[in-house]
């Protein structure tokens, strides 16, 4: 969603960065830049404003601009100010003294709330704590029949009061429910409108009052702008928000309302949503977002999601059969889901240091999770045989493969062709001549 942004702020920073001394017209030029770049985003204009302020303060003392590295210490004074403006309170979900810990989600209808109330069970899930979810949105037709379906696929247990008149009532039996069950927290899902309006915030404050939720979360749809922004400043107004889920950060917004509401609002964000897989929702930590729109990547994001979809036994047996150069058109398929299931390729790639720079140099449609599918077909459609020797695979057999995966013998060329290359590579490497041949892959 960044990318933008990213392009523009780290052209704006390397420019400054590859001069050797800076004066004070270097970094307001700069900065001039980078304001534009910020309101090109849709950020807030005020939070803007303040940004290239704070950042002109700290940039243009003598310490900065007669330091050895001056355009260094203006990237860091930047990445510093980006983390201060999207950090605020705990951005950690904090339990109650009081079992069950009570969770109101509340937000505007279509902001993903139902699904993200899944997703923040499934995250829970995940640190061994269990969920209840309770039905408490009887303003949408099917939205309580959502949220039972997708309890089910994820095995997550729901609560719906069929014969509830409302949602206090709704959600008051559903609490009852969660304490019988022994549940660890109770994840209450409220109803809501296409536009901020008095009947659903009195619901809402009716609804808060009774049940003393300990976490109050807004939900808000990132690809709004600004608009997400204004109606997080009503709702707070009316329901004291403790945290906020930031959703579709895989869409194509401008990032303009993640960079603004907590700097207008005061309250943190919580989690990021990042597409509609379950497990599409991740921890907020403002310094990784802020090194993420700087290009800087995500280091222990990448480790952390890869941490939690590489199965250990699988990964010392890979070790193995690399060492060895033995690796086969099954382990590439194997390494394939692997990397599929920490998120789309521009996801996985976008936490990798430099690497926004670097994809301007690859050819147009080489990030791309189409072509993936296309590779997975290909060598699903492959048998064991061929998959374990590729090199068995003649005119014949290339033209059986792109029938059944409905692609065309010449990109099952081009697989071949590539994991060869892969596969000598990897000979390279574990014979010890592998580095002048990595150099040259990556020149």
């Amino acid at each position: 969603m960044f990318e933008a942004l990213t392009d523009k702020l780290t052209g704006v920073l390397d420019r400054l960065t590859s001069r050797g001394r800076l004066s004070e017209k270097d970094v307001d030029d700069a900065l001039r830049q980078v304001r534009l770049a910020l309101l090109g985003a849709d950020v807030n204009f005020k939070v803007a404003r303040e940004f290239v302020a704070r950042v002109r303060e700290r940039s243009v003392g003598r310490e900065v601009l007669e330091s050895i590295t001056p355009g260094q210490q203006v990237v860091k004074i930047v990445h510093e100010e980006l983390t201060e403006v999207l950090s605020a309170g705990e951005h950690k979900l904090t339990a109650s003294d009081r079992t069950p810990t009570t969770i109101m989600l509340v937000g505007l209808q279509g902001s993903g709330k139902t699904t993200s109330a899944a997703k923040l069970a499934a995250h829970l899930r995940r640190q061994s704590q269990s969920s209840l979810l309770v039905a408490a949105d009887l303003r949408r037709a099917a939205a309580v029949q959502q949220l039972v379906s997708l309890g089910k696929q994820m095995a997550i247990p729901v609560f719906s009061h069929e014969s509830a008149k409302n949602a206090v009532q709704a959600a008051s039996a559903g609490l009852e429910r969660a304490e019988e069950l022994g549940s660890q927290w109770v994840i209450v899902d409220t109803g809501g409108r296409m536009h901020v309006e008095e009947e659903m915030m009195a619901e809402l404050e009716e609804l808060h009052n009774r049940i003393s939720p300990h976490e109050v979360i807004l939900v808000l749809d990132a690809m709004t702008g600004q608009d997400a922004v204004q109606a997080a400043e009503e709702f707070h107004r009316r329901v004291p928000l403790s945290g906020i889920i930031m959703t579709k950060l895989d869409g194509d917004a401008r990032g303009g309302a993640a960079l603004s509401v907590t700097k207008v609002t005061g309250v943190p964000i919580k989690f990021l949503g990042t597409g509609e897989r379950v497990d599409a929702l991740d921890p907020f930590y403002p310094d990784r977002l802020a090194s993420r729109i700087l290009g800087m990547g995500d280091v222990l994001s990448l480790v952390e999601k890869a941490q939690q979809v590489v199965d250990k036994k699988k990964a010392k047996e890979m070790e193995r059969k690399l060492r060895r150069a033995d690796f086969d058109l099954e382990d590439f398929l194997e390494q394939l889901q692997s990397v599929k299931r920490m998120g789309s390729l521009g996801q996985f790639m976008d936490m990798i240091p430099g690497f926004s720079k670097m994809s301007k140099k690859l050819p147009q449609g080489a990030i791309d999770d189409g072509e993936l599918k296309k590779v997975e077909a290909i060598i699903r459609s492959m048998t064991p045989q061929e998959r374990r020797s590729p090199n068995i695979i003649n005119g014949s057999r290339r033209r059986r493969i792109a029938l059944g995966s409905g692609t065309k013998p010449q990109d099952v060329n081009q697989l071949l062709n590539q994991f060869g290359q892969v596969q000598k590579m990897i000979r390279q490497v574990t014979s010890g001549k592998g580095t002048r041949s990595l150099e040259r892959l990556f020149r």
